[in-house]
């Protein structure tokens, strides 16, 4: 008898465990339209195969768990949170195991902005399009809606901000933003990526490249433009800048085939 009420006793504490830890972790879904959606707007989703899409859409799920995303003067819709959190998986893609601890919260804006954050006509400058920072942006990312939605709607002129953005934080994870990303480069390769990428920013300078203008900035830029260029026009980088696609498929651990 004290057997038997031993083991019923055990049962019901596993149950009662099991439903508490459901509670506390529920499970990670996102709208099953949006598969319609993702093949639509992020070919770099589309180019997946059917077991990759289900990691990426839970990769997706599980960044919107973590981050909150907030619009200011507009509402944020499904649509917003889909293209934020596909920016966020693209490049961390085959990293499983991967969170951006360096963010909480993106802010959406309306358009472009300046750096005291006016977006309304009257404000002069307004011509950022998406950062993350330090100081009182630290851990926070904030982008402009009109650029999200630009980086997956044009595939011609490799170009996404998101994309960019996301690329600085994983840039951010060795404690600076300085286009050497120490938690995806050994020292070697670190070495050699200097190289490259001091040459290129030269070409850059000059006219002699068909890396945006941008990128010719500063190493932390031309890191984040690359990307850019890496995910959206993968092929057409392979080609032109074989050098580089190679550093950033041994980077991001992928080839991608767009």
């Amino acid at each position: 008898m004290i057997t038997t009420l031993f083991i019923v006793a055990l049962i019901l504490i596993y149950f009662v465990i099991k439903f508490n830890t459901n509670k506390k972790n529920p499970a990670l879904s996102i709208p099953d339209f949006w598969h319609v959606d993702l093949l639509k707007y992020v070919p770099f989703y589309k180019s997946l195969n059917h077991e990759q899409q289900s990691v990426f859409k839970n990769r997706m799920a599980l960044f919107l768990k973590e981050i909150q995303i907030e619009g200011v003067h507009i509402e944020v819709a499904d649509k917003d949170k889909m293209l934020i959190a596909a920016s966020a998986v693209i490049p961390v893609f085959h990293f499983p195991d991967w969170h951006y601890n360096n963010l909480k919260i993106v802010w959406l804006y309306p358009d472009r902005f300046n750096q005291e954050l006016g977006f309304a006509e009257k404000d002069e400058n307004r011509n950022i399009l998406g950062l993350v920072g330090t100081g009182r942006f630290e851990n926070q990312m904030i982008l402009s809606q009109k650029a999200l939605y630009h980086g997956f709607r044009n595939n011609t002129d490799k170009l996404n901000t998101a994309v960019h953005e996301f690329v600085h934080l994983i840039d951010k994870m060795d404690g600076k933003i300085d286009g050497i990303p120490q938690i995806l480069m050994n020292q070697p390769m670190a070495a050699a990526w200097l190289e490259i990428m001091h040459h290129e920013m030269e070409q850059i300078n000059n006219d002699k490249s068909d890396i945006r203008s941008y990128g010719g900035t500063s190493e932390a830029e031309f890191f984040a433009v690359a990307c850019e260029y890496f995910f959206s026009r993968p092929k057409l980088m392979k080609r032109k800048h074989p050098d580089i696609y190679q550093m950033l498929e041994s980077c991001f651990l992928q080839e991608t085939t767009m």
